[in-house]
């Protein structure tokens, strides 16, 4: 489902992804552990083009990200086509980043009738359905200020589902709630798992990693340090610097 070869992105002097290979199967949980600052969420961002690579290629669902392929040369997509290839890789925020002055509703049909051309009863029936899996049906017609913290993850978990995509991507998405909350989301994510979603989440949830990962990743400046299942790189961490920052979050 997702391949990444020879991932390079420097924000000016700063290196901040030093040759990232990946590779994530169809239906596999790979969640990515590492400290602050080791390029997580950039690796993230790269793979819905949010953040153009420097160097190296990154594919999804068998189609080059953010470029075509003319001969030996790579040429960046139009923002229409890289827009329509996002459509096809859900993105959850830690921030959340609803829309505060829609309902919850709203946020869910917006995307799905501009982007996909669906109509308007057609959208609400889908966004209905995926409020009632997340828990959230009574509150379609309330406003983001009007909801916890966890309950705006849910909608926004819910709002990158409207579109149906073939991928999901977790960034830190509990990091912005209170702990009473986090068990909420994650009960969420652990459905979509069970179910069979492609997903990349990067989290410091070491339990969920455990729990619910199929590859775990560990990265530091910038590089893979060390993959693996949960148990080889929780339980039994090859690399020094896994086994450190290890120590200090178990």
């Amino acid at each position: 489902m997702v391949e990444v070869r020879g991932v390079h992105k420097r924000f000016g002097s700063h290196e901040v992804l030093r040759g990232i290979d990946l590779d994530v199967y169809p239906g596999e949980v790979t969640v990515v552990l590492g400290p602050s600052g080791s390029g997580k969420s950039t690796l993230l961002r790269t793979l819905n083009h949010l953040e153009k690579v420097d160097r190296g290629q990154i594919s999804v669902d068998g189609g080059l990200i953010g470029y075509r392929r003319v001969g030996d040369r790579l040429y960046e997509l139009r923002e229409r086509e890289i827009l329509r290839q996002r459509t096809r890789i859900g993105f959850v925020f830690q921030n959340f980043h609803l829309f505060p002055h829609l309902t919850v509703l709203d946020n869910l049909t917006e995307a799905p009738v501009s982007a996909l051309g669906l109509s308007r009863a057609e959208a609400v029936a889908r966004a209905d359905r995926l409020l009632e899996r997340v828990g959230l049906a009574d509150k379609r017609r309330a406003y983001p200020r009007q909801l916890s913290g966890g309950q705006q993850q849910r909608v926004a978990i819910a709002r990158a589902l409207a579109l149906e995509p073939r991928l999901l991507l977790f960034d830190e998405p509990t990091s912005a709630l209170d702990p009473e909350l986090v068990g909420e989301v994650l009960d969420v994510i652990r459905d979509l798992a069970e179910q069979g979603t492609t997903m990349i989440v990067v989290t410091h949830e070491i339990g969920f990693a455990r729990e619910v990962a199929d590859t775990v990743v560990f990265m530091d400046e910038g590089r893979i340090v060390e993959r693996g299942t949960p148990a080889e790189v929780l339980d039994r961490p090859r690399h020094e610097r896994t086994r450190a920052f290890l120590s200090k979050v178990l």
